[in-house]
């Protein structure tokens, strides 16, 4: 199980590991409201390094990115349901609405997306270029989103359903 850790926290952890010779990989996104595929996605990109550090956008980011109405849970819960993920091995919040600074701060040796991106369409692919690393896409098909998720939740108990049940 992993931790919530800050951006100097994991700077110093991946440097750390880094000069023990391990493989760091970075994997990042919204993760409101937990799903399958996010599992499968983590689960995949755990498998291309020895450590694996996911970037988890703020409530300000995934506002901007998503809309209004999401985030449904905080950064710091959705985090900490990441870091609960056995194959997690850090987990840092990050406002932006891309993952660039953090793949500049850490300097990963590889950057795994998931697979409603191709190598050639993920923004941060030239950065990890540069800095020596790869792009890797991992997970299952592109079949679970968050959006599906609140699409089922609507259509078995309606707009009405609270939040608290």
């Amino acid at each position: 199980m992993g931790c919530v850790v800050s951006l100097e926290e994991a700077i110093a952890i991946v440097g750390s590991a880094r000069a023990d010779g391990k493989t760091i990989v970075l994997a990042n996104g919204c993760f409101d409201l937990l799903h399958v595929g996010h599992v499968r996605y983590l689960d995949g990109a755990g498998k291309e390094g020895d450590m694996l550090v996911v970037g988890v956008n703020g409530d300000q980011s995934v506002q901007a990115l998503k809309g209004s109405g999401q985030p449904f849970l905080s950064s710091e819960d959705r985090a900490e349901l990441v870091a609960g993920l056995e194959v997690v091995d850090l987990v840092v919040v990050f406002e932006a609405d891309t993952v660039s600074w953090l793949l500049e701060a850490l300097r990963p040796d590889v950057h795994c997306k998931g697979t409603d991106y191709t190598e050639a369409t993920v923004p941060e692919r030239e950065i990890m270029r540069r800095l020596g690393g790869r792009t890797c896409i991992v997970g299952d098909p592109k079949a679970h989103s968050t959006k599906g998720v609140i699409e089922l939740v609507r259509a078995r108990f309606g707009n009405t359903a609270s939040r608290d049940n």
